[in-house]
């Protein structure tokens, strides 16, 4: 999987909802590696969209299409200030990965000096938390082509009340260690909850 994550603020959740409907009418359809989306805004303001391809080169031919061109100088109207874009070709996923059946999404971003022990972590979190943690339906976990050591997680709820709650249970005394392990390799993070979520993928 390959994963492409454009952000920046906007002035109305509205008009990029309506953009987005767009490029799904219209451009989604000739989108041939397009494996999903994720599109959301934060209470204030800042959109951010997770799209999903099978390969990096399924992303190129989208990106290279006159007609997505056309589209991206409509839609980067809409936004106030910079857009920031990621290229992840590395991607972990968890349980149903990117799922359109969640309420809420919640977007982790920040840098690790191990990634390598980040992702291992995360598949052992996959491998011996079965059952943990059923409102999480599940989770992308991908680093950024360009900056070594950034990241950008995923995470897909059934909803944020069922998310709330299961944050506030402790875990099983044996993965508390991996989960402290976890956090303690995290640096610069950044959430990013997302109440305001479109999710799609191909019919």
């Amino acid at each position: 999987m390959f994963i492409q994550v454009f952000q920046g603020p906007v002035a109305d959740g509205s008009d990029a909802r309506m953009m987005m409907q767009d490029w799904l009418a219209h451009l989604a359809p000739g989108a041939q590696g397009w494996l999903g989306s994720t599109t959301g805004v934060t209470d204030d303001g800042m959109l951010v969209g997770v799209a999903r391809f099978e390969s990096r080169a399924a992303a190129t031919r989208n990106s290279e299409r006159p007609e997505q061109g056309e589209w991206w100088q409509r839609a980067s109207k809409l936004f106030t200030g910079d857009v920031a874009f990621h290229d992840c070709s590395k991607v972990t996923t968890s349980r149903k990965g990117g799922s359109d059946d969640a309420g809420f999404v919640q977007v982790i971003q920040g840098h690790t000096s191990d990634p390598a022990r980040l992702d291992e972590l995360s598949r052992q979190f996959d491998q011996r938390a079965e059952g943990l943690r059923p409102e999480l339906y599940g989770f992308l976990l991908a680093w950024d082509d360009d900056t070594a050591g950034d990241f950008t997680e995923v995470a897909y709820f059934s909803s944020e009340e069922a998310a709330r709650q299961g944050e506030q249970q402790e875990p099983p005394e044996d993965l508390r260690p991996m989960l402290e392990e976890e956090a303690s390799l995290l640096q610069d993070v950044t959430y990013f909850d997302l109440r305001q979520v479109w999710l799609n993928s191909p019919r």
